[in-house]
């Protein structure tokens, strides 16, 4: 008839009518023949494969449809202001709805559902769905996520107060409502350098100073909340303790015993930071670089002293050799029998010199004409 539309819905979709732009009827899957003789009917149709009603006429479907005709056809999320909703299709979360959000979805094949939690009874979310917000890449908008590793601790701050720890691991916490900052505090041993500090000792000789130390966290919760940075407190807390160990001793001091230089910073720094909730593992002076004329001063003074004491042993060496020698001069003045050995051997020394020799007279001609000995 020329007085009837023909709409046809198809499987996964809806379709409202309106006349007159008002809400009439749900049209189902299926060929349906509307009278309109005056062209004033208009069909929206819907795809229920994405289930979320955009339209902003929930209240009026509502009312024209009746309670349970629209229970029927829709599911209405109406949350509260400490409610978040996990939407579930096939028992799957495929979206997030935020607090106070007023929404209505087509029920299809009735597999659609929506998860309310509470935000007042604990902002952490489970393990199974911070995994699946992370898969659909929506987890950074809706919620604050923190990786702590091994050898760490996390720190929850929830409107700037401290909440809970965190041991190794993965978290993430609805940040709605509330403003949720979470921090990591490494709790290994860490490194500090403090170098190129120019220094004065007791004795007013300006020097040059490398320190490394080596530091553990051992209280996070204080070392977060009772000092703003707690690597630059110590690396302060590290110069006054140079500072004031290298006053207190002069050049010779410090260049003889480096070791309780480092004692003396230990103790200072250890007493200053303890309370921070950090542990200092060890300090030592690396460098003790000297200006270029005080270099050359200190190197002649160890040149000189190592000279005299040269010199000291080379006399002494010599006292000795000679003492040595004039003991063996009494005992060939005692023993014939030593003094003719001695020449032999003097005689057998010079025959090492000689290529060849000629012998007069017999072996008794070159012992006696020789050598001879008064």
């Amino acid at each position: 008839m020329f007085w009837t539309k023909r709409v046809v819905i198809g499987d996964g979709e809806r379709g409202l009518v309106y006349r007159n732009k008002q809400f009439e009827a749900v049209l189902g899957p299926r060929v349906h023949r509307i009278v309109d003789p005056f062209n004033r009917v208009v069909v929206l149709t819907h795809s229920i494969a994405n289930p979320e009603y955009a339209g902003r006429d929930i209240d009026t479907l509502r009312a024209r449809l009746g309670d349970v005709r629209f229970d029927e056809l829709f599911l209405l999320v109406d949350l509260r202001a400490d409610e978040v909703g996990l939407v579930r299709q096939h028992g799957v979360i495929e979206d997030v709805l935020a607090p106070g959000t007023r929404k209505i979805f087509w029920r299809g094949d009735g597999r659609l559902s929506v998860e309310r939690m509470v935000l007042d009874e604990g902002l952490q979310l489970r393990a199974d769905v911070m995994q699946r917000l992370r898969q659909l890449g929506t987890l950074s908008k809706v919620a604050v996520a923190v990786h702590v590793p091994a050898e760490s601790t996390g720190l929850v701050f929830i409107d700037g107060k401290l909440m809970r720890s965190l041991a190794p691991g993965a978290y993430a916490f609805w940040n709605f409502q509330k403003n949720v900052v979470a921090e990591v505090v490494e709790q290994r041993v860490q490194s500090i350098e403090v170098s190129g500090q120019e220094l004065l000792t007791r004795d007013k000789v300006s020097l040059r100073v490398n320190l490394a130390a080596s530091l553990r966290v051992v209280d996070p919760v204080a070392a977060k909340t009772r000092v703003a940075k707690f690597v630059d407190h110590v690396y302060r807390e590290l110069q006054y303790g140079l500072r004031r160990a290298v006053a207190a001793k002069t050049l010779d001091e410090l260049l003889g015993d480096k070791a309780s230089l480092d004692a003396d910073i230990y103790a200072y720094v250890h007493g200053r930071v303890g309370e921070f909730g950090i542990d200092m593992l060890g300090v030592g002076v690396k460098d003790v670089i000297l200006p270029g004329e005080m270099k050359e001063i200190l190197n002649g003074v160890v040149q000189a002293e190592k000279s005299a004491q040269a010199n000291v042993i080379r006399r002494r060496e010599e006292a000795n050799a000679t003492r040595s020698l004039l003991n063996t001069a009494k005992l060939i003045e005692e023993s014939p029998v030593l003094m003719r050995l001695k020449e032999l051997e003097a005689l057998e020394k010079v025959t090492e010199k000689i290529d060849k020799l000629t012998v007069f007279g017999g072996l008794d001609g070159v012992l006696k004409q020789l050598v001879t000995m008064k």
